[in-house]
């Protein structure tokens, strides 16, 4: 092994980062909470993919489902009643943690950040003449929303990212082409899902200023920092709950500022989402606010653990955990960046700022031999997976930033389909094969509430077995 993927030391790190041990309820957290990783001896880099749950919060949620009555809350019986009192209390707490004033905006349960994306795209009164605006760095169900928009006629179009960084350049230019009689939407992510880098909330001012509604996805976001909505002021922000706190699965949230929530034309209704229905008289007649929104029986059991893991979230502070994380993403970038081949070439080609500035918990980067050659990033998966370390490697669901960061050109794209389609069935092995010596995705290591120092250390040695290695091809499906 090369010379410079020797020890990490624990007191350099401190040296380095003394704010890592500011909080020392957070040192304990790890053996308290989440003891079986050590136990299982695992390092588990995958937070963007999804939190780890507390032991104490299941156990919580376990207890109060043994001791109370619920029922499905769309009736007036006893069991019902407590169901809805308590779904009311998950959409106080919601917006007492996001500092979300209750006159200004609602809160309507979804299965998950998508689903709330979905609700918003479908309902969106696009028509000829509206313009949506989305950031290139989106996730899939970001983008999804274009398909709606084509639809009904809008204009779409994309914010390239800067090559280098993976930031937004100036958005007045690609904000002020618009009809400012038509509803105009402009949707990016506080966030990046590929590379963690952290675009400016200023974003949303402006896109007002310029007549646009704003989807904020804030759902890479909030695990690890502080959205306070009394001071930027989307429209829509979406975000899944295990990816704060890890559990429960199948809850997420649209925050909707009211104003806006009065545009929205809901193409269909369901069960629990309207005050009449009439087969003879063929009307209906939809619920007010949030209940419009809530198709079918709502997730009734699992939203008190909605209350207790942001009850969670707010006694470890999510200021403190932004600290301690990005302590350790600083030390990793740092030491993945010092990681060299006897050649002096790097091991590591890191998408987005190399440092802590405008960037989360996240890191997207390929390895590459002495030559220049990359490690297909199904190798580095795989043998991750050997090691019990659990990372992300493909695409991420975001192609913009990957087609920037992977600098894919949409000539490229459109040929390398053609290639891979036979007799209309799409084969994305043979896609991404056609594409030759470029990576056709990334890995991706992300850090969150349990990460600690010797998870890092870890994943820096375990990065380091590739240094004088010669990248060899791996067969393997790929992810996006």
């Amino acid at each position: 092994m090369n010379s410079n993927a020797s020890t990490f030391s624990f007191n350099d790190f401190l040296s380095r980062y003394p704010q890592y041990n500011s909080s020392p309820v957070l040192n304990t957290l790890r053996e308290q909470e989440y003891q079986r990783l050590d136990a299982r001896n695992q390092v588990y880099l995958d937070y963007t993919g999804g939190g780890l749950y507390p032991e104490s919060l299941v156990q919580e949620h376990a207890d109060f489902l043994l001791t109370y009555v619920l029922g499905n809350p769309h009736s007036q019986n006893p069991t019902s009643k407590a169901s809805t009192e308590l779904m009311k209390q998950a959409r106080a707490d919601v917006l007492r943690y996001f500092r979300a004033d209750p006159d200004e905006y609602e809160v309507i349960f979804t299965p998950n950040a998508s689903g709330a994306l979905k609700l918003v795209g479908e309902s969106y009164p696009f028509q000829p003449g509206s313009h949506l605006a989305l950031v290139a760095d989106n996730h899939n169900s970001v983008h999804g929303i274009r398909e709606f928009a084509r639809h009904r006629g809008a204009h779409i179009s994309y914010v390239p990212l800067e090559p280098q960084t993976l930031c937004c350049p100036d958005l007045r230019p690609y904000l002020e082409n618009r009809d400012e009689t038509k509803p105009n939407l402009f949707a990016f992510p506080a966030q990046s899902n590929f590379s963690g880098v952290q675009h400016p909330l200023r974003a949303i001012e402006l896109a007002h200023e310029l007549g646009y509604d704003v989807i904020l996805d804030a759902a890479a976001f909030v695990p690890t920092n502080r959205l306070d909505l009394s001071q930027v002021r989307p429209d829509f922000v979406p975000i899944s709950f295990y990816k704060m706190f890890g559990y429960p699965t199948g809850v997420g949230v649209l925050i909707a500022r009211k104003q806006a929530l009065r545009k929205l034309q809901r193409p269909w209704f369901g069960g629990g989402a309207v005050r009449l229905v009439s087969t003879k008289a063929d009307l209906y007649i939809l619920a007010n606010n949030h209940e419009a929104f809530e198709d079918g029986t709502p997730n009734y059991l699992s939203l008190p653990a909605i209350s207790m893991g942001l009850r969670y979230m707010e006694a470890y502070n999510v200021d403190r955990i932004h600290d301690r994380v990005m302590a350790l993403v600083g030390y990793l970038l740092e030491e993945m960046q010092k990681l060299v081949h006897s050649n002096g070439a790097p091991l590591a080609r890191i998408y987005g700022p190399t440092d802590t500035d405008s960037r989360g918990g996240a890191i997207a980067f390929n390895l590459m031999d002495a030559e220049g050659h990359f490690f297909p990033y199904q190798l580095v998966e795989k043998e991750a997976n050997d090691n019990g370390i659990s990372i992300r490697a493909g695409c991420f669901c975001n192609p913009g930033a990957g087609e920037f960061s992977l600098t894919i050109t949409a000539e490229e794209v459109r040929k390398c389909v053609k290639q891979a389609t036979t007799d209309g069935i799409f084969d994305v092995n043979a896609y991404h094969k056609c594409l030759g010596s470029k990576p056709s995705g990334a890995v991706r290591a992300s850090l969150g509430l349990a990460s600690n120092f010797e998870d890092v250390a870890r994943f820096l040695t375990f990065l380091a077995s590739f240094l004088d290695r010669e990248a060899t091809n791996a067969e393997g499906d790929h992810y996006c």
